[in-house]
């Protein structure tokens, strides 16, 4: 018989440094790593990464608040470390510039998101990888942009919410700020680190020569913000702030069931018509304040009311089984327990169950996947993440080839 061959990862030819911390690093450098690139995470050998020590934690007996045993598991960690090889390097010792340079020689890429400046001290910013490497490929990530000045603000994912604008359009007018629940911010500058990186080494393997990548958390949230059409409709004297509704596609947004609320998406003039008539209303298809869709944007409050009337009278299931028979998008709004173990992402591992490397699989609690699917690649998540400096000797002796007393001296001199 014919065997089948392994498919291959499509970043699996990529060696990644990971001098992340927080969250919008390690979500990018994560990222690189259910892509198949091989990507040595580096921690201090004091402590490691912070997110180690972040409640929840996982491990004999299910999950707890309180790390109760030496082999509980963050569940941050477990998020953001998987599929990474753990090496420790305390890069404020003099001699872990030596190792960041044999480091960087062999890597196509190095991700961080320490405050602009901080690595350049150390010996392992842009311009000393570069002169190691030509080809090299160096992501920062931070609050500002590495050309931020002095005296920029902390870089906290609600911090950089409150600066962009997301929370001012969030929320119904007579609201306060209102902060989105998702750490957004981090995560789409992770998603445009990826972005960039993945360029960068496009470009250097056609130039030939390596650059900096510079993503800004504020620049990459804010840009969505601009993105849409927040200014034009101030300034056509419409609220910014429309709570529940999206006025610009009325109707369109959250409504009341009598057991919990719906999504309703009724955006085209066939939808709302056909929505009018679920709800026994046909004399609103003629209705002048209703009948197209920019006459629906001037009068979006009233219609809101009748469709939240209609709405708030029917259970999610009845009022979701007459808006699809009608082909109007709809949906409950569910809780994310409910979201992370719907059958339709955990067949395709976008969420994935948590597995402790001792213990199996922990109170069925589901962890991030990877929601990208290749017709002829290999794409996921399938390493826990490492002790630290788990992977030292593999690192160091294998990688880099230091001999067993090199190695056994940096651990001495607290190097590694």
């Amino acid at each position: 018989m014919d065997t089948i061959a392994a498919k291959e990862s499509p970043l699996e030819d990529l060696t990644v440094l990971d001098l992340t911390v927080a969250l919008a690093g390690p979500v990018a450098t994560l990222l690189l790593a259910g892509l198949g690139a091989r990507v040595i995470k580096i921690e201090n050998p004091a402590g490691g990464d912070p997110s180690r020590h972040n409640a929840p934690y996982f491990g004999l007996g299910g999950v707890k608040l309180v790390r109760e045993r030496a082999d509980d598991i963050s569940v941050t960690a477990f998020n953001r470390l998987r599929n990474k090889l753990g090496v420790t390097l305390n890069l404020k010792h003099p001699r872990a510039r030596e190792v960041f340079a044999d480091l960087a020689r062999k890597a196509d890429l190095v991700v961080e998101n320490f405050t602009p400046g901080t690595l350049d001290e150390l010996g392992a910013g842009y311009e000393a990888a570069r002169r190691e490497n030509p080809r090299i490929v160096y992501c920062s990530i931070s609050g500002f942009g590495s050309d931020a000045g002095p005296g920029s603000p902390k870089a906290l994912d609600t911090v950089i919410q409150a600066l962009s604008g997301i929370m001012y359009v969030s929320g119904r007018e007579e609201d306060p700020p209102v902060r989105v629940g998702l750490t957004i911010a981090d995560l789409t500058a992770a998603l445009f680190g990826v972005i960039g990186v993945l360029a960068a080494l496009h470009q250097a393997r056609r130039t030939g020569a390596g650059q900096h990548v510079d993503v800004s958390m504020l620049g990459a949230l804010t840009a969505f913000i601009a993105g849409e059409a927040y200014e034009a409709m101030e300034k056509c004297g419409a609220p910014v702030r429309t709570g529940q509704t999206v006025q610009r596609l009325a109707p369109f947004g959250i409504y009341p069931a009598k057991d919990g609320h719906l999504a309703i998406c009724a955006y085209t003039d066939s939808f709302a018509h056909h929505l009018f008539e679920i709800m026994g209303r046909t004399e609103l298809i003629k209705d002048e304040r209703f009948r197209t869709r920019d006459a629906r944007v001037q009068n979006y409050r009233e219609l809101d009311a009748l469709i939240g009337q209609w709405s708030s009278a029917e259970t999610s299931a009845q009022a979701i089984a007459k808006l699809n028979s009608a082909g109007i998008p709809a949906a409950e709004v569910r809780d994310p327990k409910a979201a992370v173990h719907d059958p339709r992402v955990v067949a395709r591992k976008e969420t994935v169950p948590m597995f402790h490397p001792k213990y199996g699989m922990t109170d069925g609690i589901c962890a991030m996947g990877l929601p990208i699917h290749f017709s002829d690649a290999k794409a996921e998540f399938d390493q826990p993440p490492p002790g630290l400096g788990e992977h030292n000797q593999r690192v160091y002796g294998e990688i880099l080839g230091y001999d067993a007393n090199r190695i056994a001296e940096l651990r001495a001199q607290g190097v590694i």
